[in-house]
């Protein structure tokens, strides 16, 4: 330490100025990341804390998010103030600068009316819980799994693998398909000439058996509920029954095996599927 003292004294005036400046900007930086490490480490606590008591896995997906929001939002506070402190330790009159970015303020509010309501948006989404991470939504008119929600907007990457930035001020209405449970909503047409009783029991039977099936029975959360005939086709009776199934992406895989195991179960009695009629547009011709 007396090193370092004797050291300042043998600068000039100007030299220790500098000195000092620097030494405060590096200060301001290492109390700044410091700060940011704390705050992480805070939240990091905060989260494995409440996770520890959330009740389910869709509560602990609405506190990773908040993290993460929370995580970002902090980080730009710190860096904003220790810029504005490294700004004035440099000489760098702060009040011109505010009082710039408030004049300024007024005239880019009027051209970033739609990013302020970005974020209000998204802060409601994310109070209001009505979308998480891992959640499959339709949003804007674009559908798909949840991969990010920010206060900006929503990152969603459909069926397709194709990504989508839905701006959370472009979003009116929020459609969850996997809060809660979901169901999978099966038609069958069957032949006018098939017992229909019968088509119903074998949809039954089939459910029941999806159900027992080790590999199946954690993704079912109830028995197949069969709803009865829904429309009268051209060429076909229309079946209808649903499966309630647990949240995320299960519905889709409950339908697909439930869809094979029914057709080949219909086959085994002799149930028919009519083929679809096809419509054949042709062209007049003349003579």
């Amino acid at each position: 330490m007396s090193s370092v003292l004797a050291y300042f004294r043998e600068l000039d005036t100007d030299a220790q100025a500098a000195a000092i400046t620097a030494l405060r900007v590096v200060l301001i930086l290492a109390l700044a990341w410091i700060l940011q490490a704390a705050a992480n480490r805070l939240i990091r606590i905060f989260r494995r804390y409440m996770q520890a008591k959330a009740p389910s896995a869709d509560e602990q997906a609405r506190i990773e998010t908040l993290a993460r929001v929370f995580r970002n939002s902090g980080a730009i506070v710190i860096v904003i103030v220790a810029g504005t402190l490294i700004l004035g330790e440099l000489g760098i009159s702060i009040a011109p600068i505010l009082a710039t970015a408030g004049v300024a303020g007024v005239a880019i509010g009027f051209g970033a009316q739609s990013l302020i309501k970005d974020y209000f948006t998204g802060f409601f989404l994310l109070l209001e819980d009505q979308l998480r991470q891992g959640d499959v939504v339709e949003v804007a008119g674009k559908s798909g799994l949840v991969e990010e929600v920010t206060l900006r907007y929503v990152r969603l990457r459909d069926f397709e693998g194709h990504v989508h930035f839905v701006p959370n001020g472009e979003i009116k209405v929020v459609s969850n398909r996997t809060r809660g449970y979901a169901q999978a909503a099966i038609d069958v047409g069957v032949g006018y000439s098939v017992d229909i009783d019968q088509a119903l029991a074998v949809m039954r039977e089939v459910g029941q058996s999806l159900r027992a099936d080790a590999k199946w029975q954690a993704k079912i959360a109830d028995e197949v509920e069969v709803l009865g005939v829904e429309k009268l086709d051209n060429s076909a009776v229309v079946l209808r029954c649903r499966v309630k199934v647990v949240p995320a992406i299960e519905q889709w895989n409950v339908k697909r095996e439930f869809l094979k195991r029914l057709k080949k179960a219909y086959d085994e009695r002799g149930i028919e599927i009519p083929f679809p009629q096809l419509t054949i547009h042709t062209a007049g011709v003349r003579s």
